[in-house]
């Protein structure tokens, strides 16, 4: 795999894309679906490389990015809990020098001197379901899924049925706070996982892959009594929403988790320094194949609460907080074939696919090979024995190939196609006008012709966090896709005035009838109103999820005015693009996107159209009650009452939106020592010039 050092932008950009499309898909099948595609070493390792891209190339870290969100939506059959405090996933070390780095973080966040230690809160890494515990006066009154991070799943009723939650906490009642949500993980142990499979297989239904899965799967029964019968744990961890806060360090807590009757895993343990933490993790580690449980690594928690607090969070995670990951295996196996598959946006993507093999109890059949540059590199030829590894930069990963048993006479070099396997359109690599150098990546020219772009438009468009339509989805585009009822978005809200003059009918096709054709339609028709923002994603436009698609609606309001800034006729082109440069979290490759998007005639004529299907509604901010909520703010100059990223960071906690550059649309610049030539530029704009402190002031109301 390519150094992430080497490559160029548009190499970078073309690969963080690609790789959140995988993620995404891994993040569904995980949290939603209870049926993970992959192992956690291999989804580790996917996510360490986007960020790995992440680091090296700033501009493609956006609020749509895996890296910034959790989890997956819930899933339909139970209530949604909207979590106080969001579920947060955490950052990976994968060995002791990441954990070091994460000790040095901490230090440059929080300006400690190197004479101060940092005590750190180890614990193992429970393999489970995470869940939210809501007690109200001690008494348990809900319990939650994570969901995605913000929303999860109201499992109440079949967290009752935990002995290891306690439905009433112990000790004096008059002491319990107001509020206090536990978090904590289920899991089942490995014998009960072993007796449960065992009962299945005897009754022919199905066994489960791991006791992580029957966890899950348990745990979301909608008959509680199955639930009950599976014998599901519990080991409290953590906390989201409270009252009151019972302990000054994360083991105080911890300790008065097991006061109030909750399991609390035994091997958690007060690190004084990174270096008893590295040997908390190689002494957990030895005990890992003793233990009646899965674990998959080792959590550190900055121990003081304090230091938490002004740690804070990045979008998806904790900055106090990382789990160190158990390293990896690999196998031996035989590359069976090479087959393309062309993505959304053109790109030709080889996977290599495998003679099935075992990896850490996973099997593994194919291994993405990402680019032909990365088959030459390795010189991959179908035949081929090769190293897999479920570690390293892409998993599964191809780590080399096992020369000594190739057979010449067996073996096939692989040719990468120069036309599009779908289509026949020529497939070229761009050349960067950057660099001068060809693209890594091979993409389709075929644009809105080719079948595997439309449809995985389409499906884009009703996806879940776009249109949501019921009843429409992949399979259900790709047939209307193939009989040439859908062919762009315009032609979903369409089809019912045309089914009324087809011949073929809806109902007639095979899967319909009369009752799923009219429920079909209400559901188009329920969707003829439609948040800006959810809109925008659902367009598809290069480089837009939801995080970027809520900024621009934030900043342009309606749909009219997004149009109207990009319109043929619109009198200052240039000014319009610096303004989308301006919104902080918008880099070069979005704004260059969103900007050909809008500008392009036949965009323009589909909006026009769909305009006149549906009601677009504007983007309403919601209510905060901070002094500097929607206010921009820039920070300049050498900070001593705080670092600037500890600034950064609290600023946009009370939606205030932090910006490297002063103009004109500057709400306050905070001047610390040494200010120079921003500090000029806001005296002569006349944009407000605050102390630290004066700042400090302000948002403390």
């Amino acid at each position: 795999m390519q150094d992430v050092s080497t490559l160029s932008l548009e190499e970078a950009t073309t690969e963080h894309r690609d790789l959140s499309s995988r993620i995404e898909s891994l993040n569904k099948a995980y949290y939603q679906e209870d049926a993970p595609l992959v192992e956690d070493a291999e989804y580790d390792a996917l996510f360490k490389r986007l960020k790995a891209l992440e680091e090296a190339y700033p501009k493609l870290v956006h609020t749509d990015s895996p890296t910034q969100k959790v989890g997956s939506a819930p899933a339909k059959g139970f209530g949604k809990v909207t979590h106080a405090v969001p579920m947060l996933s955490l950052d990976n070390a994968f060995n002791s020098d990441d954990l070091q780095e994460f000790e040095s973080r901490v230090r440059r966040f929080l300006g400690l001197p190197p004479t101060e230690d940092v005590a750190f809160f180890a614990e193992p890494k429970i393999d489970g379901l995470s869940a939210s515990l809501r007690y109200e006066k001690g008494q348990f009154v809900q319990g939650a899924t994570r969901g995605d991070g913000q929303v999860g799943e109201d499992i109440t009723a079949n967290l009752r049925t935990l002995k290891d939650l306690p439905l009433q906490l112990a000790g004096d009642r008059a002491g319990f706070p107001d509020v206090f949500e536990v978090r904590g993980e289920v899991y089942m142990s490995i014998p009960d996982f072993q007796d449960l499979n065992k009962r299945q297989a005897e009754k022919s239904e199905k066994v489960f892959a791991n006791p992580r899965n029957a966890a899950a799967g348990s745990l979301r029964q909608l008959d509680t009594k199955i639930t009950a019968s599976r014998n599901l744990r519990l080991f409290a961890y953590a906390w989201g929403d409270a009252s009151d806060v019972p302990g000054m360090t994360q083991a105080e807590v911890l300790q008065q988790f097991e006061n109030w009757g909750f399991s609390v895993n035994p091997l958690s343990k007060v690190c004084g320094n990174i270096s008893e933490a590295i040997d908390a993790y190689k002494k957990i580690e030895e005990l890992r194949s003793n233990l009646d449980y899965d674990i998959d690594g080792v959590v550190f928690k900055v121990n003081r609460l304090d230091w938490q607090a002004r740690l804070g969070f990045v979008s998806r995670s904790p900055r106090w907080a990382i789990a160190h990951k158990f390293p990896a295996e690999k196998a031996t196996t035989v590359v069976q074939d090479i087959e393309i598959q062309v993505g959304r946006t053109g790109a030709l993507t080889p996977v290599a696919r495998l003679e099935p093999v075992s990896v850490g109890g996973v099997i593994v059949s194919n291994a993405t090979l990402h680019n032909e540059e990365e088959i030459e590199r390795k010189d991959v030829r179908i035949g081929d024995t090769v190293v897999i590894q479920r570690a390293g930069d892409v998993i599964p990963q191809v780590v080399e190939v096992v020369l000594e048993k190739r057979d010449a006479e067996k073996t096939v070099p692989f040719d990468f196609p120069k036309t599009c396997p779908v289509c026949g359109s020529h497939a070229i690599r761009e050349i960067n006008p950057t660099t001068g150098k060809e693209d890594v990546v091979r993409r389709c020219t075929g644009g809105l012709i080719c079948e595997a772009q439309v449809v995985e438009t389409l499906k884009h468009f009703v996806s879940r966090n776009a249109f949501d339509i019921d009843g429409l989805g992949a399979k259900q585009i790709e047939r209307f896709y193939e009989l040439g009822w859908v062919r762009n978005p315009v032609d979903i809200f369409t089809l019912e005035e045309e089914d009324k003059s087809r011949l073929q009918k809806i109902k007639n096709l095979e899967g319909f009838g009369t009752k799923a054709v009219t429920n079909l339609f209400e559901a188009i028709n329920e969707r003829r109103q439609i948040d800006l923002d959810r809109f925008i994603y659902a367009l598809g436009i290069r480089h837009i999820g939801q995080g970027n698609a809520r900024l621009l609606a934030k900043n342009y309001l309606t749909l009219e005015s997004l149009m109207a800034a990009f319109a043929p006729d619109q009198e200052d082109p240039g000014k319009t693009y610096v303004d989308l440069l301006n919104i902080d979290g918008i880099g070069g490759a979005v704004a260059d996107a969103v900007k050909e998007f809008f500008s392009e005639d036949q965009n323009r004529d589909i909006l026009a159209r769909l305009q006149g299907q549906l009601s677009v509604i504007p983007f309403e901010a919601p209510d905060d009650d901070s002094p500097v909520a929607g206010k921009t703010v820039v920070f300049t100059g050498s900070l001593e009452l705080m670092t600037r990223a500890e600034a950064k960071a609290r600023a946009e906690s009370l939606s205030a939106k932090v910006s490297g550059s002063v103009s004109a649309k500057t709400d306050y610049l905070v001047a610390g020592a040494k200010a120079g030539s921003k500090l000029k530029k806001a005296e002569d704009l006349g944009v407000t010039v605050l102390t630290e402190q004066e700042w400090l002031d302000l948002i403390s109301g």
